[in-house]
């Protein structure tokens, strides 16, 4: 399992250093995918001796990384390749995720053993608007074997003659949530690519590998995702933590 954790996020700098509840948001992504019961071992790959830090201070095994990497998997295949684990499969769990589920964690890593999976993610069905039409929230459109065609920041499929009030009502739209499962060797095949023109355009790693032909397996969940994205959804996530 590796947690990628920049400090020079664009929309939120130092985010993962921001406190919820006494607690950096990495330490909360932290402790939630060490409740994961077929995950044996954790690093937080980091380009930032303040992340470091913080996390070797609640106990993580920590990864410095090159602070030049245009993306989490680009990160996580550096430290698999210093960290010899090139034919192991692996787990990236996102570092803006406080609330993973635990569970969904344990689903991707059991889809990773099925045969010819090469990459899993996860998706939940898309139940507010707002979601559904903020950039911030990436939608997914998927196969009949909900295999991944298209991630983008707008909801897709458009819908003609139809009222946008009323997508939700005539389609099933998902959101991708912020976890990757990767077969043995794939993180170092994906690594090697060059940025995709789609990719440039959504700001989406994930579409580089659909643009070369690398099939992403989704399964659903009912966790909705609570990522951080900007500074406003840190008072979200910590209504959220309160409440339960």
């Amino acid at each position: 399992m590796i947690i990628p954790a920049r400090y020079g996020s664009l929309r939120f700098p130092g985010k993962a250093l921001a406190k919820i509840g006494g607690k950096a948001l990495i330490q909360h992504v932290f402790e939630r995918v060490k409740q994961c019961g077929g995950i044996d071992h954790i690093i937080v790959a980091t380009d930032d001796p303040r992340i470091q830090e913080a996390s070797r201070s609640f106990g993580a095994d920590v990864e410095m990384t090159d602070a030049n990497h245009k993306s989490g998997s680009e990160r996580c295949a550096e430290v698999i390749k210093k960290r010899g684990l090139e034919q192991s499969p692996v787990i990236n769990v996102q570092g803006d995720e406080p609330l993973i589920d635990p569970m969904l964690v344990d689903r991707i890593a059991e889809e990773l053993e099925k045969e010819n999976t090469c990459i899993v993610t996860a998706i939940s069905r898309i139940s507010n608007p707002r979601d559904l039409f903020s950039p911030h929230v990436v939608k997914v459109v998927t196969d009949h074997q909900m295999r991944a065609l298209y991630f983008s920041r707008m909801p897709l499929p458009f819908q003609q003659k139809i009222a946008w009030l009323d997508w939700l009502d005539r389609h099933v739209y998902y959101r991708h949530i912020g976890i990757y499962g990767f077969a043995p060797g794939m993180l170092t095949a994906l690594a090697r690519l060059p940025r995709s023109p789609l990719e440039k355009a959504e700001s989406l790693e994930q579409l580089r590998w659909l643009e070369n032909a690398f099939n992403i397996q989704c399964i659903e969940t009912e966790y909705e995702g609570h990522g951080v994205d900007i500074a406003e959804d840190l008072e979200k996530i910590k209504n959220i933590i309160e409440k339960k």
